[in-house]
């Protein structure tokens, strides 16, 4: 006991970056290595001490460890569906040292259909009792979207059956292709009229041909947003502050819209109680030099397509349409590291191929 507490002593300074992790990480790995090694006591032996690492790194990091052959354990970051911590769960694993014995691994990796059989709640769920099917929208050509069909689903056992079925996709696409590659998944069951059940182990096979048709349609589009009109929208909230909108209204008649489908959607709250929910001169000096830094480092031609702004109720919103997720990630991180004395921030990205986010806007 004496060892361990030694190994893990609780002066270790605070991590500042990827490297100071991986330092401290090397120090302990024999340990980690022998508790998973031993099947031991993983949670307090392992994942206890690791938590807290990586929580000083970024909140969202999850982790998933075992054995990969008999003399290496393999460690799996996660960032369950969070879009915008992958690129550094990303960049934390590439910045790995070589350590004997281990294999370090960003994001759940596809598996083979023979490799997957979730068990939850008494219910499997394998390629003996998954199928599937696409819906078509005339509306939406684009979306990918599918229907999984698990033979035992019913009212009572919904919630079940989805989350299940959830975890399947998320382990057999892998992490990076169901957060990037379909659109909208339905759960159900077997019912009269459906349309020609395909069975589960052919959908990485649909999603490659889906996906292949789309950067095939959609290759090389670019968008200068230089000659636009951003129109400036008022109304008035129930409590009678204003809200006020500056949108670009061109690209919200832009029939490409898929060609950018990931949206980054920031929010910077301030004071507004004094102001009928406005900013102050100061203030919105400070929102709009924060917003010009992101139009500095986010270029329409590279991409990054500014949609527009909405102010209200102590709350600024801005927003882009991005072609990916990766880039956007790291610019607003790094400007809400930069201004973290002067304002507080929040981001988002997520996928919304017809930006259906801004419908309100039209």
């Amino acid at each position: 006991m004496s060892f361990l507490k030694n190994i893990f002593n609780i002066r270790d300074k605070p991590l500042k970056g990827n490297d100071d992790f991986w330092r401290w990480f090397q120090k302990n790995e024999r340990a980690f290595f022998n508790v998973v090694k031993q099947e031991g006591n993983i949670e307090e032996g392992f994942f206890s001490k690791l938590s807290p690492k990586l929580e000083e790194l970024r909140e969202g990091y999850f982790y998933l460890t075992g054995m990969y052959d008999d003399n290496t354990v393999e460690l799996v970051i996660t960032v369950d569906g969070t879009v915008k911590n992958i690129v550094f769960v990303e960049e934390l694993i590439s910045s790995a040292p070589t350590i004997t014995g281990w294999k370090f691994t960003a994001l759940k990796p596809a598996l083979n259909i023979e490799n997957v059989n979730i068990e939850m709640e008494g219910y499997n769920f394998n390629k003996n009792n998954l199928n599937f099917y696409a819906d078509h929208s005339s509306e939406y050509p684009d979306e990918i979207d599918i229907t999984i069909v698990h033979n035992d689903f019913n009212e009572d056992n919904e919630t079940t059956i989805t989350n299940g079925s959830y975890i399947f996709l998320d382990n057999y696409l892998g992490e990076l292709d169901f957060v990037g590659a379909i659109d909208n998944v339905t759960i159900t069951g077997k019912e009269e009229g459906q349309s020609e059940l395909i069975p589960i182990e052919k959908l990485k096979d649909f999603l490659i041909w889906r996906q292949k048709e789309f950067v095939e349609k959609y290759d090389g589009i670019r968008y200068n947003t230089e000659d636009d009109t951003y129109s400036l929208l008022e109304a008035e909230l129930e409590n009678g502050n204003a809200i006020i909108a500056v949108i670009n209204t061109d690209l919200l008649n832009w029939e490409s819209k898929a060609s950018h489908p990931w949206i980054l959607h920031i929010e910077i709250p301030y004071n507004g109680e004094k102001t009928n929910g406005m900013p102050d001169d100061q203030t919105r000096n400070l929102l709009e030099e924060i917003e010009d830094k992101m139009l500095d480092e986010l270029k329409d031609f590279e991409g990054y397509l500014h949609i527009g702004r909405q102010t209200a109720d102590g709350l600024r919103e801005i927003y882009f349409a991005c072609k990916d997720y990766r880039k956007p990630s790291k610019v607003i991180d790094q400007i809400l590291i930069s201004y973290s004395n002067e304002i507080e921030m929040n981001y988002d990205i997520f996928k919304d191929k017809y930006w259906q986010f801004f419908n309100r806007f039209n």
